[in-house]
């Protein structure tokens, strides 16, 4: 991207909401777009060691007076003598009944990764990579518009992912991939596809790399983040750095997605939900590219295309 020129910003369909992190807790934000099938949200956090419960609520509004319907309610509860989670439906200023299960998957003083991934008919729960439970709509999806969190809890970062994250294959959850991965391009690019990678910066990461190679193993384009200096750049095959003049988006211990669109005539690309310009490619060289590989101090969720 040459200087003064002006970030091109992905199609609504792949924007993703930004990320927030270490937000202070009551927190009630806005959801872009709502919820539909195939949206996650992703809450990262730590238990406190004198926690009692908290609450995620995914409610119909934000408005104090009257309460709003909360469309999804669930409450993990510590105090009890068999800490168990709560998930209700309040409508009309009237809960419903409750739906509970046992066997707590989260721990006081403990950090832990809770997935919620809404589906056609119910919503599942993973907490630190195992499914939890299952709890299906009382009140339409389509009128989420808000999520609040109440309660014990120590939030360090929300994250909000608009396409859908299942892997080829039938896999509900996203599944942890080892690093270095690669994964094969049958088919090359061809213009509208897009790769979408998610995951989480390790807590002392020194690089990422992403790379695209062709059917002789040469490299036509690489994607680098150096976390010494706080750079990312487009890496030529012959080594030589174009520095994307955006700010830098990664961070230690916080979740990330890269978005790679290809179009006629390069890659444009977009991270944490701001797009970061574009590097050009030819079509044929697009067509020829037979392999994925990303490497680095990164875990990853997913990786879809």
């Amino acid at each position: 991207m040459l200087p003064g020129e002006k970030l091109d910003p992905l199609p609504d369909t792949f924007i993703l909401q930004p990320p927030v992190f270490h937000p202070v807790v009551p927190y009630v934000t806005t959801i872009f777009g709502g919820l539909r099938a195939g949206k996650m949200v992703m809450l990262q956090g730590v238990v406190p060691l004198k926690a009692r419960r908290f609450q995620v609520d995914f409610q119909c509004g934000c408005s104090l007076h009257p309460r709003p319907d909360i469309a999804i309610h669930f409450n993990p509860r510590f105090h009890t003598t068999k800490p168990h989670v709560i998930c209700n439906t309040l409508h009309n200023g009237l809960w419903q009944a409750e739906a509970r299960w046992p066997h707590l998957a989260l721990q006081k003083g403990a950090s832990f990764l809770i997935l919620f991934l809404f589906g056609n008919e119910e919503m599942k729960v993973s907490v630190n990579g195992q499914h939890f439970l299952h709890y299906r709509y009382r009140l339409p999806l389509s009128r989420v518009d808000t999520l609040g969190i109440f309660g014990d809890i120590l939030v360090k970062a929300v994250g909000f992912l608009n396409i859908n994250p299942f892997s080829e294959g039938g896999s509900e959850y996203p599944v942890g991939y080892e690093v270095p991965c690669l994964r094969p391009l049958p088919r090359g690019l061809w213009p509208g596809q897009v790769i979408v990678l998610r995951g989480l910066v390790l807590p002392e990461p020194k690089d990422f790399t992403l790379s695209l190679l062709d059917e002789a193993a040469h490299v036509p384009v690489t994607l680098r983040a150096s976390f010494t200096d706080r750079t990312l750049a487009w890496v030529s095959p012959w080594g030589r750095k174009k520095l994307i003049l955006a700010p830098f988006l990664f961070y230690p211990q916080r979740f990330f997605e890269v978005l790679l669109l290809c179009q006629e005539g390069g890659l444009k690309l977009a991270l944490n939900g701001q797009g970061l310009g574009a590097t050009s490619l030819g079509q044929q060289v697009l067509e020829r590219l037979r392999e994925l590989r990303v490497s680095g101090s990164v875990q990853l969720y997913c990786v879809h295309y």
